[in-house]
């Protein structure tokens, strides 16, 4: 219906209309009576007419002037009005977008016949709304399935019936929104708007509610599906739900039977100690037996308090109990069995903790069996036998070889492995896979059975190597007198081939066969007898067989504790050609030795006096003031010359007098620092000319001990100077002494060139001497002294080198000058002594 002001406005233009049209008629007559008096007579011209077409022309333009003038001013007034009123509109449309757009929200506008357009969408703050107003109307896009159903409907019913609505709609990504709907005449507005206050708490309520009862029903379904009876009780203690097993186990028709008449499962005890159980606790588990299928059968009873409600099961576990009982027993007898066994084992779950162990398990690794009743972990047990230095060495990093061997958790495949543990045990290591996903480990000592196997391989080998070196021929004949074992000098003796005694002949076989090399059917008989013999008293017996081809053979029968017999034959025939020979040669040589020592000997007298004269005219003539320098440094030179030569002579004196059986030791407490100050004293000059320091230690138990003190001297003496003539200058020389085992040991180390192992074999032997690249060089018989003056107290020498870092030498000596006979040295454990040179 049209406002007051729309009604004026129309009855104003009406009147003006009007007074147009008016206006439009006369104007229209007077033009007609004037174009009518214009065609009247000619002659009336001058009269009346002209006049009156005048005052009609003139009352018409006049009338014309009149109205437009008013409708000039008629428009202007409407002018101005409809310029208020668009600013009015103007106002109340500012007025309204304001309003629309000053609350975050999304209007949908619809009008028949032109579909759905958003108005405005200040809504952004919603998650999962889209931003994009193509997107936003495909409501199944950001709505999830519920919501998006439920506002299609709603719109529907909008559009058809005009039914307002309002609801909470969720979008895809977890958002909450209000959505209106509104009709007014032949349109529609839907608006989107955030919720605030108390409807997102109802938003929140409703969703959890949404999921409460989803919940609720599927548990229900699923528990309604279980064979075991399920029961749900109210505050009050009645039953207010019930499974279909419930009302199975009490006889009932169906769950709503049990509810009316409140049915019980568990008697009257029972139930009242689960409400005295529950008042302590939220869940209770126990055994209980109940009547059900007309028997008394176990059950395992799970019961929770949620406050306002209870909810429990009853599961049936008579028959696991029964087998659990069965396996238990089985599982006892297998703990037994496997606690006799000497194979370790230790099996772990799937969660790689300790399930079992056996005795052999707790032995293997010496572990405490309390801390492994604890159930530890496999990685913590390997952590601790690697802290105590039991499992093998490993080479790589420890955490990537304890990962490779628990992987077997992960991938199940069995593992194998030989442990080679710090203690000289060797396990044979297996990690099987459990179908539960655990492990079983077994741990095999191999250590005596692979001992035994390598020591019965080399006592077959070396009994292999033996027989097939032997010059003697062996051979052993079987029970049944046939050849069961021989070596090559057997069939090079009787001019067997290998192939005939590959065919193991009878030992009559074997008689026919050498009797063309030696014919004497006695003594074959012999030894054919003694073969095939049976008897439990047979005697070893041996001859000797001279051939025709003038061979000597030596041979011997020995029974073996097994029935079988050992025949050996040897070809002594160059034996016994030699055996003379090597008689009159080794007389021969003995003679040549007395000569040679007694030539030497006199040879050393005879030299010792002159070389004596030369040093005592030198010493006179270097007293001389008028000596020149060049002369004074020859006789410098003569007399270190003739010292050396001097030197040397005396230690030729000493190896015969040792060699004659003429040396003699003079026994008496040594002190040990005066005797290394000593040997000191005597390459002191040698070693500051190249500028070598001299490092002396001695341990505090290092003080006295028996011997004989000069050829302790003697002997450090020698040693100190082969060390000072092969050390580089500027090097270090250490001497030290320290006391073990009955000994007193001494030990020179120097930081020369060292010598190569095959040199080190043949040091001690006389004249033996080497530079190794120094400009020392002696006669080679200070060592060769330094031994026969050692071996003379009883004691031993060992030296250690290694090229170009060295060479060490440790004498020991017995500290109570008793010269030890038949005995072996104990091993030398000198102190660990650098010879690094760093």
């Amino acid at each position: 219906m049209p406002s007051p002001a729309e009604t004026h406005r129309l009855q104003s233009t009406s009147v003006e209309i009007a007074m147009l049209l008016a206006a439009s008629i006369a104007t229209a007559m007077v033009l007609t009576i004037g174009v009518a008096a214009s065609n009247g007579a000619a002659e009336a011209a001058f009269g009346t007419g002209p006049l009156m077409m005048a005052g009609l022309i003139a009352g018409g333009v006049l009338l014309s002037l009149i109205l437009l003038g008013y409708g000039y001013h008629s428009n202007r007034r409407k002018l101005r009005a409809a310029e208020d009123e668009v600013r009015t509109l103007q106002l109340a449309l500012t007025t309204a977008e304001a309003l629309v757009k000053g609350e975050p929200q999304t209007l949908v506008y619809w009008e028949h016949g032109r579909g759905l357009r958003v108005v405005t969408q200040t809504l952004t703050a919603v998650p999962g709304l889209p931003t994009s107003q193509g997107e936003l109307l495909r409501f199944g896009m950001w709505l999830d399935a519920p919501s998006a159903k439920n506002l299609k409907s709603a719109l529907d019913t909008l559009f058809v019936d005009g039914r307002a609505f309002n609801m909470i709609l969720r979008t895809a990504a977890g958002g909450h929104l209000e959505a209106d709907g509104r009709a007014a005449g032949g349109r529609a507005i839907l608006r989107l708007r955030d919720i605030a206050g108390y409807k997102r708490d109802v938003s929140a309520i409703i969703d959890l509610q949404a999921k409460l009862a989803r919940d609720v029903r599927g548990s229900r379904s699923l528990m309604n599906t279980l064979p075991s009876p399920a029961w749900i009780r109210s505050a009050d203690g009645r039953l207010s739900w019930v499974n279909a097993a419930y009302a199975k186990a009490v006889d009932a028709k169906d769950e709503a039977e049990v509810i009316d008449g409140q049915i019980e499962l568990l008697d009257t005890q029972q139930r009242r100690a689960l409400v005295k159980a529950l008042q302590s606790q939220t869940l209770h588990r126990g055994k209980l037996k109940i009547f059900t299928g007309g028997a008394h059968r176990t059950h395992e009873l799970i019961v929770t308090n949620g406050g306002d409600c209870t909810a429990g099961i009853a599961i049936d576990i008579a028959e696991l109990e029964a087998a659990k009982g069965q396996i238990e027993n089985q599982a006892l007898a297998y703990d037994r069995t496997l606690d006799r066994i000497a194979t370790a084992v230790a099996i772990f779950n799937a969660d790689q903790t300790l399930a079992y162990f056996n005795d052999a398990y707790v032995n293997l690794w010496s572990l405490d069996p309390q801390w492994l009743k604890t159930n530890p972990a496999d990685g913590t047990i390997l952590d601790r036998l690697k802290e105590a230095g039991r499992l093998p060495i490993v080479e790589r990093n420890y955490r990537d070889w304890q990962r490779k061997l628990l992987s077997t958790y992960a991938n199940g495949q069995d593992q194998e492995a030989t442990w080679h543990l710090p203690d000289g045990r060797v396990l044979n290591v297996v990690a099987e896979h459990r179908p539960d996903g655990g492990v079983t480990y077994l741990y095999n000592d191999e250590t005596e059975r692979l001992d035994l196997e390598s020591r019965v391989n080399v006592l077959s080998g070396v009994q292999n190597e033996t027989l097939n070196s032997l010059a003697e021929g062996v051979a052993v004949f079987a029970t049944d007198g046939r050849l069961q074992l021989h070596n090559p000098a057997f069939a090079s003796i009787w001019k067997l081939s290998p192939a005939r005694l590959q065919q193991a002949p009878h030992i009559d076989e074997f008689v026919r066969d050498v009797s063309v090399l030696y014919d004497d059917a006695e003594c074959w008989k012999r030894i054919s007898s003694a073969v095939t013999s049976f008897s439990a008293d047979r005697e070893p017996f041996g001859e000797r067989m001279h051939r025709p081809d003038d061979s000597v053979i030596d041979f011997s029968v020995t029974p073996l504790p097994d029935g079988a017999t050992l025949l050996t034959f040897a070809d002594v025939t160059d034996a016994r050609r030699a055996e003379h020979a090597l008689r009159d040669r080794n007389e021969a040589l003995e003679t040549t030795a007395r000569i040679k020592n007694r030539f030497i000997g006199n040879m050393s007298y005879e030299l010792r006096t002159p070389l004596t004269n030369i040093l005592g005219f030198t010493e006179l003539l270097t007293m001389m003031d008028e000596l020149k320098p060049k002369q004074r440094e020859y006789l410098e030179d003569i007399t270190a010359a003739s010292k050396t030569l001097l030197t040397i002579i005396n230690s030729i004196l000493d190896l015969a007098n040792i060699d004659a059986g003429g040396a003699e030791l003079e026994f008496e407490t040594v002190d040990v620092q005066a005797v290394i100050d000593a040997a000191v004293e005597s390459i002191r000059d040698s070693a500051a000319k190249s500028e070598l320091t001299l490092d002396i230690a001695l341990t505090e138990d290092a003080n006295t001990f028996v011997a004989d003190a000069s050829r302790v001297t003697q002997i450090l003496k020698n040693l100190m100077s082969n060390a000072v003539g092969f050390s580089p200058a500027g090097s270090v020389v250490q001497i030290t002494a320290w006391r073990e085992d009955g000994f007193m040991a001494f030990a020179v180390e120097d930081r020369g060139a060292g010598m190569q192992p095959e040199q080190v074999k043949h040091i001690f032997e006389r004249f033996d001497s080497r530079s190794q690249g120094s400009k020392h060089r002696g006669a080679g018989l200070g060592l060769a002294i330094a031994k026969s003056l050692v071996d003379l107290h009883g004691g031993d020498i060992k030296i250690d080198s290694e090229v170009g870092r060295g060479t060490l030498v440790t004498v020991r000596l017995p500290e109570k000058g008793l010269a030890r006979q038949d005995q072996e040295p104990p091993a030398i454990d000198a102190p660990q002594l650098d010879l690094t040179g760093s």
